[in-house]
């Protein structure tokens, strides 16, 4: 492709983000499948550029009301070029050309919004605490409580493209060997600072060519989704839970920390999001897992027999996904499903829901990929407000538990708070909460153990 046709590539592509109601990466993945003509190197181009103009769309934005600028695809591709790229006047003009896919020429109202934009900072002292920060207005409060003085420092950690993490799969594979292997690759990997099971590449690569991610020797997941697993501690023999398993990402350590020994169930309130755990689970070479979908009515009828069955229990509750900006930077500015109130009365309901299945002595961990506090500290004291059969277990101790050698991070009330800034991970929350009282695992009928 042209350098203008990319550009026009990039209109297009940033059109159909703004009309659709699902994620970018999605809608971005849909517009090259069914432009197999457009090559590797073209792809990888525009969807560099995309990914840039939303981490940089608050700034920009600014710059477009600034100058009475229309603030639509063609003149966003427009200011990023100038703005944030610093491309020179004559060369923008050039890619506008009119020409067989590149983008129209320029008007003279473009031209004009062009000569006021060539040569501004993307970064500029007069923009508000929102903007610099790329930090939707209503999240501006909430975020500052969170970091204090270094808001400014965390919010921008965000706005650099995530490293790319994998776990490798102890079922199969050491670390040290995974590197190895992946170093014959021509893939360059080093060790996670905190997990024990985590590689981090040195430059974005296509691990599928490998052949060892579809043979479930590794795995793509962030160091922080995999320390969440690994603080269950997951013993062989253990009965565990795993609540919100979705595609299985977290299932999968589980597993693999209990050697195959014992039982993991694996429950979903969707049974396709489920069920794309399956392979994954054949692949990594893992056979004691099963998968309990909770639209399935027999499945919610199981699960109101399990009472105090299980050593742990993982919600890694379904959240605002805000820890994962920097990954997914349209969160911050398209909210797709409930919103936060909705969400913050669901992951009470679900914890509710499941801390029954806790045995005594058992573990309830409680997940999420979110920064807001109401979500994550709120949630856990609200629920040991009124669950005084639980109690909180310092992360120090879980960390200990857990068999993790390195420095455990900083906590928040005893809880894992992780960000790009402090961790170089997604941002991610987990608090541990141990049953501490005794409970009473009450007599199922036969007709209730038949249904």
């Amino acid at each position: 492709m042209t350098p203008g046709a990319r550009i026009q590539a990039t209109i297009e592509l940033w059109e159909k983000i703004w009309s659709a109601g699902v994620p970018m990466d999605s809608i971005t993945g849909d517009y090259f499948r069914v432009r197999r003509y457009i090559g590797s190197g073209d792809r990888n181009a525009i969807a560099e550029r995309i990914y840039a103009m939303m981490r940089s769309y608050a700034r920009v934005g600014w710059w477009l009301d600034k100058t009475d600028t229309m603030d639509n695809a063609r003149m966003r591709a427009l200011a990023d070029l100038a703005i944030r790229e610093g491309v020179p006047k004559p060369h923008i003009v050039d890619l506008y050309s009119g020409g067989t896919h590149t983008p129209a020429v320029l008007d003279d109202k473009e031209m004009e919004s062009l000569t006021l934009l060539v040569g501004r900072e993307l970064n500029f002292n007069e923009m508000p605490a929102d903007v610099l920060a790329e930090c939707p207005p209503e999240a501006l409060e909430k975020l500052q409580a969170v970091f204090g003085k270094n808001f400014a420092d965390e919010l921008a950690a965000m706005q650099e493209p995530a490293s790319l993490d994998i776990r490798a799969n102890t079922i199969k594979i050491t670390r040290d060997k995974a590197i190895d292997a992946l170093k014959k690759h021509g893939i360059e990997t080093t060790p996670t600072p905190m997990s024990p099971v985590g590689l981090r590449a040195q430059a974005r690569v296509h691990l599928a060519q490998t052949k060892l991610l579809q043979a479930g020797v590794i795995e793509i997941q962030d160091e922080g989704s995999q320390l969440i697993a690994l603080l269950c501690a997951a013993k062989p023999g253990q009965q565990v839970l795993d609540a919100c398993a979705g595609g299985g990402g977290k299932t999968l350590v589980l597993a693999a920390q209990m050697e195959g020994k014992g039982r993991v169930v694996a429950m979903d309130n969707n049974s396709q999001r489920l069920s794309r755990g399956k392979p994954r689970y054949v692949r990594a070479g893992i056979h004691n897992v099963e998968s309990r979908p909770l639209d399935d009515e027999q499945q919610v009828k199981w699960l109101r027999r399990q009472k105090g069955n299980f050593d742990v229990v993982l919600v890694d509750a379904p959240c605002t996904s805000s820890g994962t900006w920097r990954r997914n930077p349209d969160l911050r500015w398209r909210r797709m499903g409930p919103s936060m109130e909705e969400i913050i009365k669901q992951q009470a309901q679900i914890l509710a829901r499941f801390e029954k299945c806790v045995k005594p002595g058992g573990k309830l961990v409680y997940a999420t990929c979110s920064l807001f506090q109401e979500e994550n500290e709120d949630q856990i004291r609200n629920f040991l407000a009124t669950h005084d059969d639980f109690e909180l277990v310092p992360l120090e101790d879980a960390w200990a538990d857990a068999g993790l050698t390195t420095k455990a991070p900083e906590s928040s009330g005893g809880m894992m708070r992780l960000s790009p800034k402090q961790s170089g991970t997604d941002g991610f929350f987990a608090a541990i909460l141990r049953r501490k009282g005794s409970v009473t695992v009450e007599e199922t009928t036969d007709a209730e153990d038949a249904a």
